[in-house]
């Protein structure tokens, strides 16, 4: 394969293995102090990717979107260098020679917090934990949760855990990216088999099937999200409706036969030791792009190589989302109800969101520190084709950015 960008300024260092031990360390201080930042006694975690973040542990999961009842649940105290972890039955795993991140005694059995009974036993073990007074927040609530919300928030309503998350996995670690690269290299070569594959008559959930064998060969953890091979429509009239009036996307896949000519959106992510890929191409099955589409994929490189060369650490949101618009001909190369681009972490989008309906305020306030990591993934799309999109996952830098993607743009360009 081809790289499919050049480090421009300085190279981020990245080692090739995490050191886990010390990847802990430093995220679990972080989080600590934007627990202190922003006035939080303890953390209640539900969410898989914050419970990760928290306390270093993965499990194995087809889709990360349906793990509810059967779920670690973490409890961070500001004072306490390790993590409480409630485990379920069969439990998750920390990665080797990780210097044990949750203690014996931190570690407790499962909750089951989507059930009245459940969140009752949970009440006594917090009231254990957390003492009389302290400010909590949590990610996420149940039904049964906000039942019982006096019991288990006894001194108030809790504040919102995904501010105090949101700050502390910001800047990623070295170690962090070097589980992001990891992730992204497994789908790189899992989609490379996949791309083998593609041919009229085979079924989009028969490239969804290659796709997780392989991931999971490769060493994936989580299938983050039902992989996206969405065969992109001619024109709106000949798409799916949808009330914001624009392009519908994603869409999931079904066992459709894909057809000599389709243009495939592809969007996959899946996970490496709770770190997360984002993958995009488009792909063209069984056919070579027309000059109009690969006039759409010449446009498409402009505009990312407009935005990177005003990414650096220093600039805005705000600054990025003017140099597309610009390369664009004064037109949003991006959905309007999707963005430019976003960062990626223990999820595959996380903060910032550039391009967003909270405006071009908003993302002038948002200043990109070194050490951030953004996806980009511009669109180019009129009606008479299928489109151009890709994605595109780029570090940070003071004075640039260093690339962590390396898959090609074949059938547009190598």
């Amino acid at each position: 394969m081809t790289n499919s960008l050049t480090a421009r300024g300085s190279v981020f260092d990245i080692p090739d293995e995490p050191n886990w031990e010390r990847m802990r360390a430093e995220t679990g201080a972080r989080l600590r102090a934007a627990m202190s930042d922003h006035g939080v006694d303890a953390l209640i975690l539900l969410m898989n990717g914050y419970v990760g973040y928290a306390t270093g542990t993965s499990w194995p999961l087809l889709d990360a979107g349906l793990s509810h009842v059967e779920r670690p649940v973490a409890v961070v105290l500001a004072d306490d260098e390790y993590p409480h972890l409630f485990l379920p039955l069969g439990g998750g795993a920390f990665p080797e020679s990780s210097g044990r991140p949750v203690p014996e005694d931190h570690l407790h059995g499962p909750v089951y917090l989507e059930f009245d009974q459940g969140v009752r036993d949970f009440a006594r073990e917090l009231a254990n934990l957390i003492p009389p007074g302290a400010t909590v927040a949590v990610d996420e609530l149940t039904g049964a949760m906000r039942r019982a919300g006096d019991a288990l928030f006894p001194s108030g309503p809790p504040s919102d855990a995904a501010i105090v998350l949101g700050a502390a996995q910001l800047v990623k670690t070295r170690d962090e990216i070097s589980c992001l690269r990891r992730a992204c290299r497994i789908t790189e070569r899992a989609m490379a088999d996949v791309q083998t594959a593609l041919a009229p008559g085979v079924r989009q959930i028969d490239l969804s099937a290659r796709l997780v064998r392989r991931a999971f060969e490769l060493g994936a953890t989580t299938n983050m999200l039902e992989a996206i091979w969405q065969v992109m429509p001619s024109s709106r009239e000949a798409g799916v409706w949808t009330t914001h009036g624009d392009l519908a996307l994603p869409l999931l896949p079904t066992a459709r036969e894909l057809a000599a000519g389709d243009v495939l959106w592809t969007d996959i992510s899946i996970s490496y030791a709770g770190y997360c890929s984002d993958f995009g191409r488009t792909w063209l099955v069984g056919d070579k792009p027309s000059p109009r589409q690969q006039e759409q994929f010449r446009r498409w490189r402009a505009i990312l190589d407009e935005v990177l060369a005003v990414t650096k650490a220093g600039v805005t949101s705000g600054d990025l989302a003017r140099a597309a618009i610009a390369a664009n001909g004064g037109r949003k190369p991006w959905l309007p109800h999707f963005y430019l681009g976003h960062g990626i972490g223990t999820y595959p989008a996380e903060a910032p969101m550039i391009g967003t309906d909270l405006g071009e305020e908003f993302d002038d306030n948002f200043v990109f520190p070194p050490g951030m990591v953004l996806v980009l993934e511009p669109v180019v799309w009129e009606d008479g084709t299928g489109g151009y999109r890709s994605e595109e996952i780029v570090v940070i830098t003071e004075d640039g950015y260093t690339p962590i993607t390396d898959y090609p743009y074949s059938p547009y360009g190598d």
